[in-house]
Parts: structure tokens; C-alpha cells; sequence
């Protein structure tokens, strides 16, 4: 205890008060996300899975993108990812990280993804939106599906090509040709289930999945799995389920849809 003079009157320092040091709010999971510079979307939406895990923490830091959605402008992310990583709670260690582009994960590549973010969080299992989305489908069982997407075509060729050589067929495929992120990010969750109703009702599909972070999805795959009749699951919605199983819980979550049961 010391005493200190400020402005003519003393002032009372007492330092080293005791405390105790818990980690509360990630007691079963650090979740790590790295999301783009233009994603209005992404935490609102993983948050609404993740309120409903006490003990499950989702921090969040950003890397460069520009709006106007291209493979250039996908591919230049790459060179970021590894100074994002190292923004997220440097020195302590993270049970999964996630890379918040679906279309980006697709012209990087999967494995270039982990490495650049393994680069600066050594051992800590990545996943990405496509990782997720097929593991998502393959959980469900769905080997026949239809997409949606916000993309243009240039964007949506190599993301129909990677389904299909992890042994997914794309039935229908259905896009709302929107280059601009700012714009994507305002689509409103009634047009994405209007375009799901109307493009893949009666198509004898196994599933729909809807590509891409910037799409308010999650609050209407159930409502669209009734509908359908069919399971539903989006790039958000599978990363939140994939980055859950892979820092080990496992827990059901009512109301999210048949991946969540």
C-alpha cells in the first residue's frame, strides 16, 4: 500500500488485490473463427448456435477482402491468413478455428487453408465452410442435392466441381448472381426460403445446402426441412455443427435442424 498526491490530495494505491483466475466462459471450448472483412453475416449467425453450448466461446478476428467477389479476390486471401490466425488470443491455445469463406476454401484449397492457420496455431484442428458443408451432407447421408448460392459463375463452376469429386451430385443448382459481399450480406432470410421452395420442391433431392457465409440461412432450415421434406444445412450452419465436433461436443441442439439432432 502506497499513497500518491494527484490534483493536491492524496490518493490511496493499494496493488496485488487477491483474485482468482478461471476460464469460465470457455470452460469446454475456445472457437476460434477467422471471417472476411465483408462478411455482414457470420457472427450473428454462429452465435445463434453457439448461445445454446454454456461453456463454448466464439472469438472472432478478421482478414482483407474486397467486396466484389471473384477467384482473384478469393485467392488474395491466402496470403492473410496466417497474421489473422495470430490475432486470435495469441499465447493461448484454441480447441478449432474456423475460415469463414465457403468459395475461398474451394480456389485456395482445403489444405492450404489449414497449413496457413496451422502455421501460427500449431496442432489446432481447421475447418472451413465446404470442409464442414460436406461432411455435413455426408452425416445426413445426402449424396444427391441442390445449391444455392449468392455467386456468380466463375465463383460457382469450381464450388459444383468440388462437390462432385467428394461425391456429392449437384442436381439443381440455383444462384442469386450477386458479386457484391456488401450486397449478399442483405439478401433477406424470406427470399433465400422463397428460392429453396420454389427451385427444389419435388426434385427428388436427399438435401439442400446453401453455399455461402453471407446468407442469413440458419433461422429458416427447419422451417425448410418441413417443407421440403428433406434435410437443409448452409455454409454457417454446417461450420457451427463442424467446429462444435471437432473441439469435441457433441451436444443436440432443438430447433437447428435434423443436423443438430
Amino acid at each position: 500500500m502506497s499513497a500518491v498526491t494527484h490534483g493536491g490530495a492524496a490518493v490511496e494505491i493499494i496493488e496485488n488485490v487477491p483474485n482468482q483466475v478461471e476460464n469460465i466462459i470457455a470452460r469446454r471450448a475456445r472457437l476460434g473463427l477467422i471471417a472476411l472483412a465483408t462478411d455482414h453475416v457470420i457472427d450473428n449467425e454462429l452465435a445463434l448456435v453457439f448461445q445454446a453450448i454454456d461453456g463454448a466461446q466464439l472469438y472472432t478476428t478478421r482478414v482483407p477482402m474486397d467486396p466484389m467477389v471473384s477467384r482473384d479476390s478469393l485467392a488474395s486471401m491466402e496470403a492473410n491468413l496466417g497474421g489473422a490466425a495470430a490475432t486470435l488470443l495469441p499465447g493461448i491455445p484454441m480447441e478449432v478455428i474456423g475460415y469463414g469463406c465457403t468459395s475461398a476454401s474451394v480456389v485456395i484449397g482445403e489444405d492450404k487453408v489449414a497449413a496457413a492457420i496451422q502455421a501460427e496455431k500449431p496442432d489446432c484442428p481447421v475447418t472451413t465452410p465446404i470442409t464442414a458443408g460436406v461432411a455435413a451432407l455426408r452425416n445426413l447421408g445426402a449424396r444427391r442435392i441442390g445449391l444455392l448460392t449468392p455467386y456468380v459463375e466463375e465463383v460457382n463452376a469450381p464450388l459444383r466441381a468440388h462437390f462432385q469429386t467428394h461425391g456429392i451430385e449437384i442436381a439443381v443448382a440455383a444462384t442469386f448472381s450477386e458479386p457484391d459481399d456488401n450486397r449478399a450480406g442483405m439478401i433477406t432470410p424470406a427470399s433465400i426460403r422463397d428460392a429453396a421452395l420454389d427451385l427444389f420442391k419435388g426434385r427428388g433431392l436427399e438435401a439442400v445446402f446453401i453455399s455461402c457465409t453471407s446468407l442469413r440461412a440458419i433461422n429458416v432450415v427447419p422451417e425448410l426441412e418441413r417443407a421440403l421434406g428433406i434435410p437443409v444445412t448452409s455454409s454457417n450452419h454446417a461450420l457451427a455443427w463442424h467446429m462444435l465436433r471437432l473441439a469435441g461436443i457433441d451436444d443436440a441442439i432443438s430447433g437447428m435442424g435434423r443436423l443438430y439432432e
